[in-house]
């Protein structure tokens, strides 16, 4: 899950506002929201691409179009945030979040569709951050704060394990367009929930670079658009990608060098356990969203099962990922974030390696089962425990900034996992899960072997 440090003033008498529990529960299911659409598409792929008539590069565009947004505006949305007023970000958020699911559900293509997808991670990235901005206000007391953030996280964790078992009873009941129709009702119980002054965040002058952030956002796009041109063998698409590439790298670094209110804080990148933390929070979302994007087409193109099954099938994967982190915190508490951070890329790389052997092996659903497991167990070690060990060794100031990054490589990471993947595809699904292993591999590699 994505977790945003976003200091708040505390007051001299601190104690929940009046109407805070009212808005807590609002707060959550906005975040819920969120997270329900990071999953609860992974079921619909067959039936949008059949629906669509779309190739593997166009429902690869349908995923990454959300996480390529929502990557590169979370980098200035806890800016945005403090400039604007958290609650006014929010608000407008889930408003767009809400009109733009609606309007997904009745999208005339493939092209419309990506265009909205977005339209949601724009609109979910202006959530995310605003989101911890508004509990911290609302809950000014840190023991009161502290249980506050448990329910936040209890309520929207359970977004991960309802979004692939959601969207096959849903797509099985009306197809792919209603995934998209079950964000309305939530998107507008949020904005009833969260009326009212108990919502009110003061705003500053904080700056924002917006002409480095559009570069950001081009240089995600564009060399997204290569890796997944370049899967589907499209030398000449992914060629002219590669050359605008080429140009919006070193556009990006001009500007960020002058800058007032860079995108990326350099400081931040000086320490090397920050940058193999980054590394490793990649990672783990490389192989979580990577898996529920190329499963699906497994479970439901060769094993023909139906979406609701399709959906059952992830429980391996969602229930660990939502309900292990309370211990996971328990453990990074009493040993520290490292050994945890090992053991679940240690999972990750294994549960690959055994959802791979599963498919070439044609060991059936037993077997992918107990590798959805491990990767399940593994992304609930790692990323509470990166959340913990990225704030831990921040430079003084920077908490924020950092919690800020590493959502933003996480989505970087998600994106890449869907291209990569994805690309693989062609090859076998097995190939696509043994890269996942791989990658996890790697990552514990470097951080294993990084001290300072």
């Amino acid at each position: 899950m994505t977790l945003v440090n976003s200091p708040v003033p505390v007051p001299a008498n601190p104690r929940p506002r009046r109407g805070s529990a009212r808005a807590l529960v609002g707060v959550s299911l906005g975040y819920f929201m969120v997270l329900l659409d990071m999953t609860v598409l992974s079921v619909a792929e067959p039936d949008l691409a059949s629906s669509l008539r779309t190739s593997m590069a166009g429902l690869q565009w349908a995923t990454t179009g959300y996480t390529v947004a929502f990557a590169a505006l979370l980098l200035s949305a806890g800016a945005a945030a403090d400039r604007f007023g958290a609650e006014r970000l929010f608000r407008a958020g889930i408003a767009v979040f809400t009109l733009a699911s609606l309007l997904s559900a009745f999208a005339p293509g493939l092209s419309a569709l990506i265009l909205l997808r977005a339209v949601l991670g724009a609109a979910a990235a202006a959530c995310v951050p605003a989101s911890m901005a508004l509990i911290a206000q609302l809950y000014p007391e840190p023991a009161a704060r502290a249980r506050a953030v448990s329910a936040w996280a209890a309520i929207s964790g359970a977004a991960v394990a309802a979004g692939p078992l959601a969207g096959g009873a849903l797509v099985g009941a009306a197809g792919w367009r209603s995934i998209f129709l079950v964000n309305v009702p939530i998107g507008l119980a949020v904005l009833t929930l969260t009326l009212g002054r108990a919502v009110a965040c003061p705003r500053s002058e904080r700056r924002i670079d917006w002409l480095a952030q559009a570069a950001a956002a081009a240089v995600l796009a564009l060399f997204t658009d290569a890796l997944i041109a370049a899967g589907a063998q499209d030398w000449a698409h992914a060629a002219w990608s590669s050359v605008g590439l080429g140009v919006a790298v070193p556009a990006l670094c001009g500007l960020e060098r002058r800058s007032k209110a860079p995108v990326l804080n350099r400081a931040l990148m000086r320490s090397g356990r920050v940058r193999a933390g980054l590394l490793a929070a990649a990672a783990v979302n490389f192989a979580l969203t990577g898996s529920l994007f190329v499963l699906p087409l497994l479970l439901q193109q060769e094993w023909r099962l139906g979406p609701l099954q399709t959906g059952l099938a992830f429980l391996p994967l969602t229930v660990p990922f939502a309900a292990n982190p309370p211990f996971t915190g328990k453990i990074v508490a009493r040993v520290g974030p490292r050994r945890p951070i090992l053991a679940g890329l240690v999972l990750l790389a294994a549960g690959g390696a055994v959802m791979a052997g599963a498919v070439f092996a044609g060991g059936g659903y037993p077997w992918l089962a107990v590798g959805l497991l491990m990767t399940g167990f593994g992304v609930s070690y790692a990323l509470p425990a990166l959340v913990a060990a990225l704030v831990s060794v921040a430079p003084a100031g920077t908490a924020g900034a950092v919690g800020g990054l590493l959502n933003a490589v996480r989505q970087v990471g998600a994106t890449l996992g869907v291209a990569v993947m994805g690309a693989a595809v062609a090859a076998g699904t097995g190939w696509a899960l043994l890269v996942s292993a791989v990658v996890c591999a790697v990552a514990w590699f470097v951080f294993a072997l990084t001290r300072r």
